[in-house]
């Protein structure tokens, strides 16, 4: 299929406008936006990087400065009747997130305040002994009822930007409280408040103070009200869909399948019933499919800010845990949090590390990875925990898919030895059979591989497999205590694969079969044998 022949991708395009007027493909979930903005009301909706956040943000603004003009040909245009013209502030918090002190904070947010109310008229007066939020109140009480929209995009961008400084993020969660009281003070104003976020954040009086705030984060309704669902993925992507399938030479139903292990399996809603893909992935697969299945969300922008400033004052769970299911009460996601309180499970499927799988007695939620692209990321940021900051390539460590595709058994007991001795043991120690194994989990993991742990055969269960290349390993571990012998050790996990006879099911690859013996007391792999 010939390129010029696809409509335009809406890679990294947040504004509606520029969307429509370019030409761009839209998913139309403008009945979703009807439901929502047909009511005088306030909503809040968390969801994680790179799903559309701003892009919503920008459609609420298209439809409430100019009607339907943008909306020609969706499902809004012929429900919305109502040909009001509203006066529409916008507020991006993320380009108050640079500062230093909380002083420099105010001036920012003083400074946002004054810059995008004054379209709408109000007029900030720098030299006046009333702050920018006593002004704005005074301003408020003279506007028409029901005549302002309010849309704030990443109101926590300032928060988690100092979430390592508990005194910092104190103060300017009181001066983001004072702004979000006049809101409520002048409630007679506001036709429609809209907020976004990742995390949900206690006593920013967001919640307090706007009490009659409604949280869709989790609605069933609006489960799929950002990512794309897999009938929207066939609607509005089938081109797409017929040219990757030719450029890399596979079955529109195998590339599907592709497509939904790496970058599908998002659930955002408390029934578990609606998974969606990330939005920012398919698209930067679409644009380049000859580039095959990247890890596009995570490469795009790093890691959200959030739970990098978590990880300057707390660590993960143990990187045992990577491969456990994980659940959490459902209000741990519903309420609003202290962030001394904030825990790893909920900051992780806040930020989309984990997605909600199943939902228990209502109010136990069952979470896991999405999706092969995440959980190659976790696995790297557990790795980067265990190295104490540094990635397997810093440590002599990097080359392990290559090892496992071309090299030897010694070739792989010596790279394990590079990464088991930059270990911070005194964060991390392996402790038995079940560490050893939890950590090549994530090294493997995070080199973008499939470790299966445990894998049950008719005999037994084998400790770790993998497919590299043409390859497939069968690796069994042991662990030797200062008084144990080391041979016997060996030759116990050598008869324990030969006599269970693991990689018996293997034919369509070569089968590589390996004991290793790991030493508690030296801290390293001492014995490996190929069976």
């Amino acid at each position: 299929m010939e390129e010029n022949l696809l409509k335009r991708l809406p890679l990294g395009t947040s504004s509606f406008l520029a969307l429509r007027d370019a030409g761009q493909i839209y998913v139309d979930k403008s009945e979703y936006i009807y439901k929502l903005a047909s009511v005088r009301a306030k909503f809040f909706l968390a969801r994680p990087r790179r799903f559309g956040k701003s892009l919503l943000v920008s459609t609420f603004e298209s439809l409430f400065k100019n009607g339907i003009r943008d909306f020609k040909g969706l499902a809004i245009e012929k429900k919305w009747q109502d040909d009001k013209k509203y006066t529409v502030v916008r507020l991006d918090f993320s380009e108050t997130r640079d500062f230093g002190e909380a002083a420099e904070f105010t001036l920012k947010l003083t400074s946002l305040l004054a810059r995008k109310f004054r379209p709408a008229g109000f007029s900030y007066q720098e030299n006046s002994v009333f702050s920018v939020t006593d002004q704005l109140s005074d301003w408020l009480q003279t506007q028409p009822v029901n005549r302002l929209v309010i849309l704030i995009d990443e109101y926590d961008s300032p928060l988690t930007a100092c979430l390592d400084n508990p005194e910092k993020f104190e103060s300017v969660r009181r001066k983001l409280a004072g702004f979000y009281a006049v809101l409520k003070t002048n409630d007679e104003a506001l036709r429609f408040l809209f907020i976004t976020g990742i995390t949900k954040f206690n006593k920013t009086s967001i919640f307090s103070e706007l009490n009659n705030l409604s949280d869709i984060s989790l609605s069933p309704e609006y489960g799929a009200l950002l990512g794309y669902t897999h009938e929207e993925v066939e609607e509005y992507f089938g081109a797409y869909l017929e040219s990757a399938s030719q450029v890399l030479q596979k079955d529109k139903l195998q590339l599907v399948e592709e497509l939904v292990d790496h970058y599908d399996g998002f659930c955002f809603e408390e029934t578990a019933k609606q998974k969606v893909f990330s939005p920012w992935s398919l698209l930067k697969f679409f644009s380049s499919p000859i580039r095959g299945f990247k890890d596009y969300w995570f490469e795009s922008g790093g890691r959200p800010s959030v739970l990098l400033k978590y990880l300057q004052s707390h660590s993960l769970r143990n990187p045992e845990e990577y491969g456990k299911g994980k659940s959490l009460p459902l209000n741990a996601l519903t309420d609003s949090t202290e962030p001394s309180a904030l825990s790893d499970v909920a900051l992780l499927t806040q930020t989309g590390y984990l997605t909600i799988k199943a939902v228990e007695y209502g109010t136990t939620v069952f979470v896991g990875y999405p999706n092969k692209e995440v959980r190659t990321a976790i696995a790297q940021l557990y790795l980067e925990q265990l190295l104490d900051g540094r990635v397997a390539g810093q440590v002599g460590a990097g080359p392990i898919v290559k090892v496992l595709s071309e090299e030897s058994a010694e070739s792989l007991f010596h790279i394990l030895n590079r990464l088991f001795l930059s270990i911070d043991y005194h964060r991390y120690p392996v402790k038995d059979e079940s560490s050893v194994r939890a950590f090549v989990q994530i090294y493997f993991a995070g080199a973008g591989l499939e470790p299966i742990v445990e894998r049950h055969h008719a005999h037994g269960r084998s400790d770790l497999e993998v497919r590299a290349g043409k390859r497939h390993w069968i690796l069994e571990f042991k662990v030797s205590r200062k008084t144990e012998d080391l041979e016997i050790k060996l030759e116990e996990a050598v008869r324990q694969i030969e006599e269970r006879r693991y990689g018996e099911q293997v034919f369509d690859s070569e089968k590589i079969r390996v004991a290793l013996v790991y030493s508690l007391d030296r801290r390293e792999f001492v014995r490996w044998k190929q069976c």
